[in-house]
């Protein structure tokens, strides 16, 4: 069984991804690559003065899977609650986890089956993007109606790991990254 499985490939479960890993938790992300990022231009990301979609979604693979994220290309078709977390159901096979993120855009589906509550069209969230399923997170354009920049998406997946590491160290968890020279 895996710690946390992500569910979409984009700037939100991307950075779940990466804050998880990066901290010690075995995560695997399933990804269609249908992401919005395939159309985009990024201008108004912090930090990037400009570059294209292609190019940001594949450096931020190329950083996750640095980390040790197991990324794998595929549809998740069916999503249910386990005795140790969430089963998985894909084409391969059953992947089992503790921790699930959803980060599918605006495809709802996984959350409708999983029996999370909806605050009208969208998922209903707190504010670390924890579901009304304890474990099960959900990001991005799934939890919003209308501001669906990737920033804000990523700012999402970011939340929904740190609560996710903050459960497993059992206290608030911060992911400051300083170097050993810093004052």
């Amino acid at each position: 069984m895996t710690d946390v499985l992500v569910v979409g490939g984009g700037p939100a479960g991307l950075s779940a991804a990466l804050f998880t890993a990066k901290n010690g938790l075995d995560t695997v992300v399933y990804d269609t690559d249908e992401t919005w990022l395939h159309s985009a231009h990024l201008f108004n990301y912090l930090g990037i003065e400009s570059k294209d979609g292609e190019a940001f979604l594949e450096d931020a693979r190329e950083q996750v899977e640095g980390f040790g994220v197991d990324r794998r290309d595929g549809e998740v078709t069916g999503v249910e609650q386990s005795d140790g977390g969430f089963v998985a159901t894909t084409e391969d096979g059953e992947t089992e986890a503790a921790y699930l993120v959803l980060a599918t855009g605006t495809d709802r589906s996984l959350a409708e089956e999983l029996g999370c509550t909806f605050d009208g069209d969208v998922v209903d969230v707190t504010v670390s993007m924890e579901t009304s399923v304890d474990g099960a997170y959900a990001t991005g354009a799934m939890v919003r109606d209308q501001e669906w920049q990737a920033i804000i998406s990523a700012g999402d997946g970011g939340a929904a790991a740190l609560d996710i590491l903050s459960k497993e160290e059992g206290e608030h968890f911060h992911d400051f990254d300083t170097p050993d020279d810093a004052e």
